[in-house]
């Protein structure tokens, strides 16, 4: 089971990441989008989306410096576990709680939306479950752990995380990790597999090419270099 769950299902899930990405490129590249709802209803999705957007960044932000940055280059610069342990509790908990708060009156805007109901499929129903269940597993076993310097989870998880890019999985590392970080991370590979498949795809899109498209330019109607006749009450012949 140790093997199975940390040896294979992260490179699964991101073999299904690539796979999907790749499909929805090839032949779903008009679907690749959030399907935006915002003409049935804007007020609330102007502050539920900032919140979720914000706080979900943050929480990436987090798991990319605490799993991926080593100890080796935050001691020097004074970091040291305790310090880190302050930040991620108190910054990891409040960007949670932001992208929880986000995600739940997203949730509650589209069950009470008829229009933006229909339009929300059974993947998009899962997504927002697993992504919920993966922040609030994830600030659980954050609060939980969180006494004197916390879990060292870069003695374990971290350096877990780092060996998949090896190919040589620690999967040993993860024996020792308590429960419910053990279950923030299998949640947190089954969303990395659902991303594709959702309007979570979203995120691997950019406008790279307005950076380089040439400006366009607006101009106003000026009557005398276009004409102007008056107003005639009635209609018009075909052809004039």
């Amino acid at each position: 089971m140790t093997t199975l769950l940390w040896g294979v299902l992260p490179y699964v899930a991101f073999a299904l990441l690539v796979a999907g990405l790749i499909w929805r490129y090839r032949y779903d590249k008009y679907g690749w989008t959030t399907r935006s709802s915002q003409v049935h209803d804007s007020k609330l999705l102007n502050i539920a989306s900032p919140a979720f957007h914000y706080g979900i960044l943050f929480v990436l932000a987090g798991h990319l410096v605490g799993l991926f940055v080593p100890k080796s280059w935050t001691d020097p610069i004074g970091v040291g576990e305790h310090t880190y342990h302050v930040f991620s509790l108190y910054g990891g908990t409040a960007a949670g709680a932001l992208a929880v708060a986000g995600a739940l009156l997203l949730v509650h805007r589209r069950r009470t939306h008829a229009p933006i109901f229909r339009a929300t499929t059974v993947n998009d129903k899962l997504m927002y479950v697993v992504l919920l269940a993966a922040i609030a597993m994830g600030m659980a076993a954050k609060l939980t752990h969180s006494t004197g310097d916390g879990y060292n989870y870069h003695a374990s998880i971290a350096l877990w995380a780092r060996s998949l890019f090896t190919l040589q999985p620690k999967t040993y590392l993860m024996e020792g990790v308590p429960v419910l970080y053990r279950v923030h991370a299998t949640i947190g590979m089954a969303l990395i597999a659902l991303v594709p498949y959702t309007r979570l795809v979203h995120m691997f899109s950019a406008p790279v090419q307005y950076l380089f498209r040439p400006y366009v330019v607006y101009r106003s109607r000026d009557p005398r270099q276009l004409g102007s006749r008056p107003e005639r009450r009635g209609w018009e012949r075909t052809g004039v």
